[in-house]
């Protein structure tokens, strides 16, 4: 099966204690997101931190549309409330259209 691979990074305030509280949320995400997730096509997600930077790394079948995703975490109030508290721990970056999160990042090189 082929797969697609996407890359994105995002900001989280830059606070020792709510980074903390972030780390912990993702070691105990919610199981409905967790199916959320799987449902739209996105076989592994993955998430590294340096400073208060993420990068999530996301690899889905080859139906997966980032649409699709959008369409369907927008009907599920479950995911808008993980959403919403997530926020409260992140920040755009400084380049991100208004309203964006995840500011999706070009690939420059692959071995």
């Amino acid at each position: 099966m082929k797969t697609k691979k996407y890359c994105f990074a995002l900001d989280l305030i830059d606070d020792k204690d709510a980074i903390e509280a972030y780390k912990t949320h993702h070691k105990n995400v919610w199981p409905e997101i967790l199916k959320s997730i799987k449902a739209v096509g996105i076989h592994e997600m993955e998430i590294y931190l340096v400073a208060n930077r993420l990068f999530m790394i996301m690899e889905t079948d080859e139906k997966f549309s980032l649409e699709g995703k959008q369409k369907q975490e927008e009907s599920n109030s479950k995911v808008q409330e993980w959403e919403t508290l997530m926020w409260s721990y992140q920040k755009a970056l400084p380049t991100a259209a208004p309203g964006e999160k995840w500011v999706r990042m070009e690939k420059i090189f692959s071995l």
